[in-house]
């Protein structure tokens, strides 16, 4: 999808009050899938044990089901772009909400462990699309004047999704008598946790007939009327709105469509600063923050945590996860996004060697001794507490600024690509390397912490305050 960074015209973007409200619940309804993004991404976390028991299969198999969903997202975010350009963006969103549907369904009433992982992928799929499409049209329908705080709605609600699938997994777990294999509505207590998304994608669903279609899409299919309209719906009336339509195209006419090809050069493949938003892409994820959503439930039970208890920690922490979140927003623009990843940094090195540390201890009677419980306990919401007001927001607005004009889509989309495939590898080889040492697999992910502060003194600079067209 094309870049949507047209200045605004005079007069432009200043949405009067009763015009703001309906921006609003227009972005609301589109972040939905942002909603779908972090529900469908972290509710496999009570499910993982129950899939164990019932297909009766090893860590390795068992990592392989739960990380086959990143392939679909890797091609649905890879995709995105260019289906929205071809049918709209609302079409685009109609299709995530069908497929977030019928993965829900196909997840929750599987034949064997392969459907379940094709379900799976297809659900990908979906989470792909949302994680493109959905900042893509927020930034188009926003009046100038409040595209960035209404852009912040895709990342509130991706973790809120997280936050919410963690609760309802809780709520049915407690209802199901705290066996995740407990039948609940004729099924087990984790086929109801995978089905309940059908709730959330309907209703992305039917918001997404609420909604209007970008004016700059349809400015590119050559209805200029109908955009007028949409921009006169969001931004008021006080706005030459034929000059604004010619801006936009204007806009259109003269971005550079950048290639892969234009990343290549240096020493090494890709130009450095390439390398460097790779770089930011795999500390991101190497340092295990996706264990935290996708594996916290099983590893608060390897710990002789109980099953209850275990999914009530995978809900504080994502409580924890949205606090931090609001920190980074609150932040990022005020002590800068270099600052923010170093503090971050810090802190996570500190959670994970606790964490280590904690877990490098024998279990008694099948669990932790009580003091080394609650270090690791309290150690693994202080490192989700740093990731989210840091790397969890700040390497997005790095990504989205670092790179010159020229290559900045196909600079992103590489970068984008190597942070799925990081997450894969982290989503993948976590089981069997918690079977082989669990303190031994947390000192890993502190080390790529640790790494990760000289990574950013030496090769990030500080985009805060500077204009897209100065980044050389």
């Amino acid at each position: 999808m094309a870049s949507t960074s047209q200045a605004p015209s005079p007069g432009a973007g200043t949405a009067h009050p009763d015009h703001l409200g309906h921006v609003i619940f227009i972005a609301a309804a589109a972040a939905m899938g942002g909603f779908l993004f972090g529900y469908d991404s972290s509710v496999i976390n009570g499910a993982v044990e129950a899939i164990r028991d019932r297909y009766d299969v090893g860590s390795a198999v068992l990592a392989q089901v739960i990380a086959v969903a990143l392939i679909g997202c890797a091609i649905g975010a890879a995709t995105a772009g260019r289906i929205a350009d071809r049918i709209g963006r609302i079409r685009c969103m109609q299709i995530a909400a069908v497929l977030f549907t019928v993965s829900a369904v196909g997840s929750a009433l599987p034949f064997a462990l392969w459907d379940l992982a094709m379900w799976r992928i297809i659900g990908g799929f979906a989470i792909g699309m949302a994680s493109v499409i959905g900042p893509a049209y927020i930034a188009e329908v926003s009046p100038p004047a409040y595209r960035g705080r209404l852009g912040s709605f895709q990342q509130a609600a991706i973790v809120i999704g997280i936050a919410v699938s963690q609760l309802v997994n809780w709520g049915l777990l407690n209802a199901a008598g705290g066996d995740q294999r407990g039948e609940l509505m004729g099924l087990e207590a984790w086929q109801v946790m995978l089905g309940v998304m059908v709730i959330p994608a309907v209703l992305y669903g039917l918001l997404s007939f609420a909604i209007p279609e970008s004016p700059r899409f349809l400015i590119s299919v050559g209805k200029r009327e109908r955009a007028k309209q949409i921009l006169e719906e969001v931004e008021g009336k006080n706005v030459d709105f034929d000059a604004r339509v010619d801006e936009i195209e204007h806009a259109m006419h003269r971005e550079e469509k950048s290639s892969f090809k234009d990343l290549l050069g240096g020493s090494f493949f890709f130009k450095p600063i390439v390398w460097i938003g790779i770089g930011l892409s795999v500390f991101q994820q190497f340092v295990g923050i996706n264990v935290a959503f996708y594996y916290s439930s099983t590893l608060w039970q390897s710990v002789g945590v109980d099953p209850a208890d275990s999914f009530f920690y995978s809900f504080t922490t994502s409580i924890i996860n949205i606090v931090g979140t609001v920190i980074a927003m609150i932040f990022v623009d005020r002590v800068g996004r270099k600052p923010l990843a170093l503090v971050g940094s810090v802190g996570m090195v500190i959670g994970l060697a606790l964490e280590a540390w904690a877990f490098s201890f024998h279990l008694v009677d099948g669990k932790l001794p009580a003091t080394q419980g609650w270090v690791a306990l309290i150690a693994a919401h202080v490192f989700v507490l740093f990731f989210a007001l840091s790397w969890g927001v700040v390497v997005w607005v790095f990504l989205g600024e670092m790179f010159p004009n020229r290559i900045r889509a196909a600079a992103l989309g590489v970068a984008a690509s190597a942070q799925w495939i990081a997450n894969w590898a982290i989503t993948a080889s976590f089981p069997s390397l918690a079977d082989w040492n669990l303190s031994g697999t947390y000192v890993i992910y502190t080390v790529f912490a640790a790494l990760s502060i000289p990574f950013v003194l030496k090769f990030v600079k500080e985009t805060k305050g500077k204009a897209l067209e100065e980044m050389g």
